[in-house]
């Protein structure tokens, strides 16, 4: 008999196995990051971690420390502490006391250090090849769905706070309807789309706890934000 509550019990089961088929999606992906990532390090005598504590100094926008490189990468302190001390050993990174206050540690890099980070950063070329094989729809979508899953990681806080444009006080979504490039982005005064959303963006500057729920559900439900001075004045205050 399908009654109301087989079709529920259905479209659940449809449901939990889309969602394992995303999940064994992602783990094959991760396996090709993690095979690329040893290779790539390997010849420096590092492991992917290391590789990843030099591109993440490299990247940091303000001085970093220990515990800032553990959140970033969603390690531990110990194992944070432990790498650094092995990047320390190969003169890869340099420890100094920071100037407004003298407890805390701040790592930089060294000359070495600054040449193997560059590397370490870039992404492999077998997936940047098959990424670009995709038509830009497949892109953009692509890039909407990382952006959904990592929000949802956040929120229950399995991943670090990522530096995506859908928390960025600077983004306005849908702000041109209709419009191939219908997103504005403030920070540099211009028309994007959804295949120029950045999943990780070094000017991006955190919306307040009201404002980036509201940038979310704008996006999703593809409104356009209300025509008021009100939201121009939070985006350049910062709220």
């Amino acid at each position: 008999m399908n009654g109301p509550e087989s079709l529920r019990q259905a479209s659940q089961n449809t449901a939990d196995n889309t969602a394992s088929q995303v999940a064994t999606g992602l783990a094959k992906l991760a396996l090709v990051f993690r095979h690329e990532a040893w290779q790539a390090t390997g010849e420096h005598g590092l492991t992917p971690t290391q590789a990843q504590i030099l591109a993440v100094v490299a990247g940091a926008a303000s001085p970093i420390g220990l515990s800032g490189v553990a959140e970033q990468l969603a390690i531990t302190a110990g194992t944070a502490s432990a790498a650094v001390s092995t990047l320390v050993e190969k003169r890869l990174v340099a420890k100094k006391r920071s100037k407004e206050d003298a407890r805390a540690i701040q790592l930089t890099l060294t000359a070495k250090g600054k040449r193997i980070a560059a590397s370490a950063a870039e992404w492999p070329e077998t997936v940047l090849a098959a990424a670009a094989c995709l038509p830009d729809r497949e892109q953009a979508g692509l890039v909407r769905g990382l952006m959904a899953l990592i929000r949802e990681l956040q929120e229950r806080g399995s991943v670090p706070t990522a530096r995506m444009c859908v928390g960025c006080r600077y983004f306005r979504p849908n702000e041109y309807p209709g419009e191939a490039k219908s997103h504005h982005c403030a920070y540099i005064d211009a028309p994007i789309g959804d295949s120029d959303l950045r999943v990780d963006c070094a000017e991006m500057e955190p919306a307040s706890a009201d404002l980036a729920p509201r940038l979310w559900t704008l996006l999703i439900d593809g409104k356009r934000p209300e025509p008021s001075g009100s939201r121009d004045a939070a985006v350049s205050s910062g709220a």
